[in-house]
């Protein structure tokens, strides 16, 4: 299944964080965890629709790793893996040059 989303939406891939252990080797459960703040952009929408109908072309594109709010988009889940789908007001910034992997 492909996601084309709408406007000025923007579908990210949230990057997994590790498996974390206390120094006395306590695993810690995701639902302690903090959810990471950063990920992929899987797919943009054509651009924000303004009031006199004119589209404002999007500021990321396609494969720009963003740091985003931590309470940002909506997560959707499709076909196993967990998506969000966000408003590109809500990316605080394009990361360049990120070594992060998924």
């Amino acid at each position: 299944m492909k996601l084309k989303p709408l406007y000025d939406k923007i579908v990210v891939k949230r990057y997994e964080e590790p498996e974390q252990k206390t120094p006395s080797g306590i695993i810690i459960p995701d639902t302690a965890k903090e959810k990471p703040q950063m990920g992929e952009v899987i797919a943009v929408g054509e651009g924000k629709l303004l009031n006199n109908g004119q589209v404002v072309a999007p500021k990321v594109k396609e494969g720009d790793v963003v740091l985003f709010n931590k309470y940002a988009g909506t997560e959707v889940e499709i076909e196993g893996d967990t998506y969000l789908v966000m408003s590109e007001d809500e990316v605080l910034a394009i990361v360049e040059d990120a070594k992060v992997s998924a």
